[in-house]
């Protein structure tokens, strides 16, 4: 069958590369994708917002399954008109993408189904946020509802920062994002990412990672979309993975099913694991970035064949993903000023040499000159991948093709993996 793929960031490349490889796939499509993901897919001009030139598009090469990678399309309701027009799709409705596209309207689900979270306030001017802090008190969590580009989330220490925050997504920087905002009670404990995969009635566990958010080492600096992840997690104990399907991510599936508004596709739950158990931060209606590319680099079974499944209601024939049992980690190569205004442009060189002992270069954010030159073009660039039977070999031969390539405007955090593999030392 022919593939259509929607998106052009280091989480596509890792999806194409994956897709490229299934049987049954003919001919894969990518738009816009970027210069890796040409590797693998046919690169197409289409225009996400323009529901009928996709449908066209999907009708004039007889596309048998789209995969949407990113969030926007899905908020903006793309799954629902090609399913419409009788289209295999891979995500969620408008509706169900609600789970992403509002912080609050996941609070509220949570309220009702009794899904453990953090307490929590919806608030919709800054004189009600302002007032919401007075009571949470520092450290807080301020967030602003809608899709903000990873940039509408701040974890405040102190109350002069949660209040500049209050201001600042009430001022309009975010646009209709900022239009209401959630304080909620700070989490203490380990972040984990958990992915599951399902159709609105079975779920498929598919995999764990840890991201790690902070531009600098030892988690210092702001917050950025991620600047490397390693997968699996073994925080995540299969004990509390069971947790989290049974408290968590089934409870979901079942609520939104209830109410009318079905989910299928990839449901990623950020968690943190407090003392008294997971519990929710947020969802993402789609796969993380960068933590699909670890979770590509680890998946052994026919990635097309899973995602048609799930597309077509049928997850319950499809047999349980295979994972390797190595772990798997990349390193984010940004562009200098990030995750401010990135320098773009910089010149890459050294991926093939980079793509030496089974690394991986996923393209997130690049450009190709008509002199055929590699370069720059956007903050997070490159996402150099690398398998190893721990997280101190995977980190090694990840940090061993990061050195391979030659990018002088670019930077990257050199302790990718670092709390695992302090516990995997501790462990002898």
């Amino acid at each position: 069958m022919n593939i259509l793929l929607l998106g052009s960031g280091g989480r596509e490349h890792a999806l194409a590369w994956k897709l490229a490889q299934s049987p049954l796939c003919e001919t894969l499509y990518a738009a816009p994708g970027n210069p890796g993901i040409a590797e693998q897919a046919e690169l197409v001009t289409l225009d996400v917002t323009d529901h009928a030139a996709v449908v066209a598009f999907c009708e004039a090469k007889r596309i048998g399954l789209v995969v949407i990678g990113p969030e926007a399309p899905l908020v903006d309701g793309l799954a629902d008109t090609l399913r419409g027009a009788g289209f295999a799709v891979f995500g969620p409705s408008r509706q169900a993408a609600q789970l992403e596209g509002s912080k609050g309207f996941t609070k509220d689900l949570c309220a009702r189904a009794n899904i453990p979270t953090a307490g929590y306030e919806r608030v919709t001017s800054e004189a009600a946020g302002l007032a919401a802090l007075a009571r949470f008190g520092a450290p807080v969590v301020i967030k602003a509802d809608g899709l903000a580009a990873g940039k509408g989330v701040t974890v405040a220490m102190t109350m002069a920062e949660a209040e500049e925050a209050v201001r600042e997504i009430f001022s309009g920087r975010f646009g209709e994002a900022g239009a209401e905002a959630v304080v909620e009670e700070f989490l203490e404990g380990e972040e984990a990412s958990f992915f599951a995969l399902t159709d609105g009635s079975t779920i498929i566990p598919f995999g764990s990672a840890q991201d790690h958010k902070r531009v600098g080492d030892g988690d210092t600096g702001p917050n950025t979309g991620g600047m490397g992840a390693y997968s699996p997690a073994p925080v995540l104990t299969p004990m509390l993975e069971g947790e989290v399907l049974a408290k968590i991510v089934a409870p979901t599936v079942r609520a939104m099913a209830d109410e009318g508004m079905p989910y299928s596709g990839v449901l990623y739950a950020g968690l943190m694991l407090t003392a008294e158990g997971p519990k929710l931060i947020e969802y993402n209606a789609r796969f993380g970035d960068p933590e699909c590319q670890v979770l590509m680099m680890r998946l052994e079974s026919d990635l097309a064949e899973i995602l048609l499944a799930c597309a077509e209601n049928k997850l319950s024939a499809c047999q349980q993903p295979v994972f390797s049992s190595d772990t798997a980690l990349t390193v984010v190569m940004a562009a200098e000023g990030y995750p401010g205004t990135p320098r773009k442009g910089g010149r890459i060189d050294g991926i093939p040499a980079a793509e030496h002992d089974g690394a991986k270069v996923f393209h997130a954010g690049t450009a190709l000159g008509i002199d055929g030159v590699l370069t720059a073009d956007g903050g997070r660039v490159l996402n150099v991948t690398a398998r190893g039977a721990s997280v101190r070999a995977a980190q090694a031969k990840a940090y061993a093709a990061v050195d391979a390539i030659r990018f002088p405007e670019g930077f990257c955090r050199r302790d990718i993996g670092w709390r695992e593999i302090e516990r995997e030392a501790s462990k002898g």
